[in-house]
């Protein structure tokens, strides 16, 4: 994905990431907005995307990144995405945490159409309820430790939010570094501040998107090993992107992503293996 050279300007203060592009939100007379989107119905899936397609403009041409691409998540299960670089996997998983939003065909999150939605309403739907973690950490730099996992609380404040972040920088072994800085902190410890930041809300999903692609292969498996026993514990439903065949063959379901869709994969059993898959 694409973000701002300046970490703080457009903030969605749900992902620390810089705010959709307007240029790509289609609007519509029948906007939702964040006063009326109920809680997810029981027995429907957290995530329906239903024919998705993603074209963008290069020069005078159209390319397609994404085409007819359906799939469905279940509570709880946990789904690897793998493919080649440049294969669209950032661009997905942007589109299915509203984040973008398709050319064409229709996503559900927590049951409700986000093409019915606008920037605010997408960034309510998601405000306490949805985590991510990235492979670039995208940690405020100015902010500590502490301030980095307090920032997704301001967006669905409760009582002991200072405590709910300290408590979950324990759980990531951090609790010593509350008050570093990103620059003080090895990249390890960034991707930890960034998990806790991720869970301390209690989300239903995290997306995750190349979580060890900037670590070594020792820190990368302790970095996998926290990933899946919080959700593990938290019963969240986790979709990942990764080029890792041991990351992805610890989750419930693979999928490869190819020219422009999803089909089923059986990633290999080598640590760490998979080059570009």
């Amino acid at each position: 994905m694409s973000y701002s050279s300046d970490p703080q300007a457009n903030l969605d203060p749900t992902t620390n990431l810089p705010a959709d592009n307007a240029s790509v939100h289609q609007p519509t007379t029948d906007t939702i907005t964040a006063s009326n989107v109920p809680h997810k119905q029981v027995h429907q899936p957290v995530l329906h995307a239903e024919k998705l397609s993603k074209q963008v403009k290069s020069g005078e041409r159209s390319l397609t990144i994404l085409h007819d691409l359906s799939l469905s998540v279940a509570a709880g299960e946990s789904v690897a995405i793998l493919g080649k670089s440049g294969a669209g996997k950032s661009t997905l998983l942007g589109l299915l945490a509203g984040l973008d939003t398709p050319s064409d065909g229709e996503l559900m999150l927590f049951g409700q159409p986000l093409s019915r939605m606008d920037e605010d309403g997408r960034a309510a739907l998601r405000a306490g309820r949805v985590g991510f973690v990235f492979q670039n950490f995208q940690l405020l730099p100015t902010l500590s430790a502490l301030e980095n996992v307090l920032l997704p609380l301001e967006l669905s404040p409760r009582a002991g939010e200072t405590q709910a972040a300290t408590q979950w920088l324990e759980r990531v072994g951090l609790d010593e570094r509350a008050e570093h800085l990103p620059k003080q902190l090895s990249g390890g410890e960034q991707q930890r501040v960034a998990i806790a930041r991720a869970f301390v809300t209690d989300p239903e999903l995290v997306f995750a998107d190349e979580p060890t692609g900037n670590l070594d292969s020792e820190t990368g498996a302790q970095i996998i090993d926290l990933l899946f026993t919080l959700n593990r514990e938290a019963g969240t439903t986790l979709i990942l992107v990764t080029h890792d065949h041991a990351l992805a063959r610890r989750c419930d379901r693979c999928l490869r992503l190819a020219n422009g869709q999803l089909i089923p994969f059986e990633p290999t059993a080598t640590v760490g293996g998979g080059g570009d898959e």
